[in-house]
């Protein structure tokens, strides 16, 4: 599959907001009640304007999209908010869709943000093939483990950190 790699416009907001919605039924699927994804699907409009205005503002933001221009990833890396941070990167997220797993679309993502600077990022506990995919790209956990948002029923993570690739 071909797709092609480029920063995020406000416009792409919406289909943006839709794809990261699809992506995480297709990730989480199994840990989260689909109550869940209804209330998620009901904010739909607010994480739109959030989008637009994280965009606007200059907020890094990379997004995937495939032949036909459907985004099939997003990607936003920023200034770690962890009051103990390991370094001044961290990687805010990372989604894909099913359809273009083991296609390199991911690893374009991490490296048109990242290069092969230092970063760091949370992970949840219960998603072995991002975790896989992390450690591919010399993260690893640092012991750092937190309960995310109860809006997220409380599941468990921990965050992961790279040096400098290559170093």
């Amino acid at each position: 599959m071909d797709f092609m790699i480029r920063p995020a416009l406000v416009e792409d907001a919406e289909a943006m907001a839709i794809m990261h919605l699809q992506s995480w039924r297709e990730s989480y699927g199994h840990l989260l009640p689909p109550e869940f994804f209804s209330g998620q699907e009901a904010a739909l409009p607010d994480r739109i304007e959030r989008y637009r205005s994280s965009i606007a503002t200059g907020h890094s933001r990379m997004l995937a999209q495939d032949p036909d221009g459907g985004v099939v990833g997003i990607a936003a890396s920023g200034p770690g908010r962890d009051e103990d941070s390991p370094c001044d990167v961290e990687l805010f997220m990372l989604y894909t869709l099913q359809r273009v797993h083991g296609r390199g679309v991911g690893q374009a993502l991490v490296d048109a943000l990242l290069s092969d600077g230092p970063a760091y990022l949370w992970v949840l506990d219960d998603n072995p093939r991002a975790q896989a995919f992390y450690r591919r790209n010399g993260f690893i956990p640092d012991g750092k483990r937190q309960l995310c948002d109860p809006s997220w029923h409380s599941l468990p993570e921990h965050r992961m950190v790279r040096t400098a690739v290559g170093l």
